[in-house]
C-alpha cells in the first residue's frame, strides 16, 4: 500500500487517500472497460471509474456463493442506503467476513467507504446520474437473486434480455448521460441519437461474455445464462450444458444468442459512429470493448470450447495489444472504424499478421 501523501492535513488526506485507493483497486477487478477508463478526459475519468467500482461491488454481492438470497437482498439494500448515509458506507466493508469472493474482490468490498467518499466528491448532477442507474441495476439484481434462489437458471430469451438490461443496459444509459453531462461535443441532438442504441452498446458486451464464459459460470458461479427454452428446442437442458454427448445440440442452441450478439454489436457500432470525432477520447473508450467483443465473436463462431468443462474462448494478448493501438487511430473517422471492424471479423488482428 502506498504511503499517504505528505504535506496534507488529515481532512485533505482522507479524500486524497480514497481517490488513490480507487485507482489502485481498479486494475485488479476490472475487465474490458478498465483499459479505456484512463483514456477518458479529466472530467469523465473519475465518475466512470467510481461508477464502475460501485457496479462491481453490487456484482460481487449478487454472485457470492456463500450468501443466502435473504442476506444478498439485505446487502444490496444496504448498498443503496450508502448513497445517502456516509456512515453506512464506511461500515459496509465489514460484510467481507461473510463473502467467498477472491482476494481482489474482497478488498474492493472492504474499500466501499472510500469508493463512496470519491462518489461524494463528484458534483451533484453527476452523483444523480450514478445513483439513478446503479440503483436500477441493484434493484434488478435483487429481483434475480430472489427469482433464482439456488443459482441463476435463465428460462427464456425474454428473461435473458431482461438480465442483460439489468447488468449492462443500465451501464449504457449511465455512460451516455455522463457523456452528455461532461462533454461539450455531446449536445442534445447527439444525446438523443445515442439513447437509441445505448442499451445495445452495453448488452452486446454482456451477451458475448456470457457465451464465452458458459463453462466458467456453470462450474465456478453456479449460474447458467443460456435460456432453457433454447436448450429444450434442441433436446437439451441446463443439467447437461457441459455434457459431451449434448455438445453439438448445445452448440446449436447458442445460434440465436450469437445472432442477438451480432445484432447488438451492429447497434453498438452505430452508437460509436454517432459520437462526434471531437469527442475522440470518448469514442476510443467505447471502441475498445466493442473491438474485443467482435474478435471474441469471431472465435466463438468457430469453437465449442466454451461448452467443455474447464474450457473457454479468449482472444490473445497480442491481439488485444494490437487492437488498442489500431483502435486509437480508427476512432478518427467512421470509415476507418468500419474498415478495422471488417478486418477483425475475418482473422486475428496482430501486427505480425496484418
Amino acid at each position: 500500500m502506498e504511503a499517504a501523501p505528505t504535506g496534507l492535513t488529515t481532512r485533505e488526506r482522507a479524500p486524497a487517500d480514497a481517490e488513490r485507493a480507487s485507482r489502485l483497486i481498479l486494475p485488479r477487478v476490472s475487465r474490458t472497460f478498465a483499459l479505456g477508463i484512463k483514456i477518458l478526459p479529466p472530467k469523465l475519468e473519475p465518475p466512470v471509474r467510481v461508477g464502475y467500482l460501485l457496479c462491481r461491488i453490487a456484482d460481487t454481492i449478487e454472485d457470492d456463493l456463500a450468501l443466502p438470497p435473504e442476506r444478498k437482498g439485505e446487502l444490496l439494500d444496504e448498498l443503496m442506503a450508502c448513497f445517502d448515509e456516509p456512515r453506512r458506507a464506511d461500515e459496509y466493508g465489514l460484510c467481507v467476513a461473510e463473502l467467498s469472493a477472491n482476494d481482489d474482490y474482497l478488498e474492493l468490498v472492504a474499500t466501499t467507504g472510500q469508493v463512496f467518499l470519491t462518489y461524494r466528491m463528484l458534483d451533484a448532477p453527476t452523483r444523480a446520474i450514478l445513483r439513478r442507474w446503479i440503483g436500477e441495476m441493484i434493484g434488478g439484481m435483487r429481483r434475480f437473486v430472489f427469482a433464482h434462489r439456488y443459482g441463476i437458471r435463465i428460462a427464456s430469451v425474454a428473461e435473458f434480455r431482461e438480465y442483460c438490461y439489468v447488468v449492462a443496459g443500465t451501464v449504457g444509459h449511465l455512460l451516455t448521460e455522463l457523456w452528455h453531462e461532461h462533454s461539450a461535443a455531446v449536445g442534445k441532438g447527439t444525446y438523443a441519437r445515442l439513447l437509441e442504441d445505448c442499451e445495445a452498446f452495453g448488452e452486446a458486451l454482456q451477451t458475448v461474455n456470457i457465451i464465452k464464459d458458459i463453462a466458467w459460470d456453470a462450474e465456478q458461479e453456479n449460474a447458467i445464462f443460456i435460456p432453457a427454452d433454447l436448450l429444450s428446442a434442441v433436446g437439451s437442458g441446463h443439467d447437461v450444458i457441459l455434457h459431451e454427448d449434448r455438445r453439438a445440440a448445445n452448440r446449436e442452441a447458442l445460434v440465436p444468442l450469437m445472432r442477438l450478439a451480432q445484432e447488438d454489436i451492429e447497434r453498438a457500432l452505430r452508437y460509436i459512429e454517432a459520437i462526434p470525432a471531437t469527442a475522440m477520447r470518448v469514442r476510443l473508450f467505447c471502441v475498445l470493448p466493442v473491438l474485443f467483443a467482435i474478435a471474441t465473436m469471431r472465435e466463438l463462431e468457430r469453437s465449442d470450447e466454451m461448452l467443455i468443462p474447464g474450457g473457454g474462448v479468449k482472444i490473445t494478448r497480442a491481439e488485444i495489444r494490437a487492437l488498442v493501438v489500431a483502435g486509437s487511430t480508427s476512432t478518427l473517422t467512421n470509415r476507418t472504424l468500419r474498415w478495422l471492424v471488417e478486418r477483425v471479423r475475418k482473422r486475428p488482428f496482430t501486427f505480425a499478421g496484418s
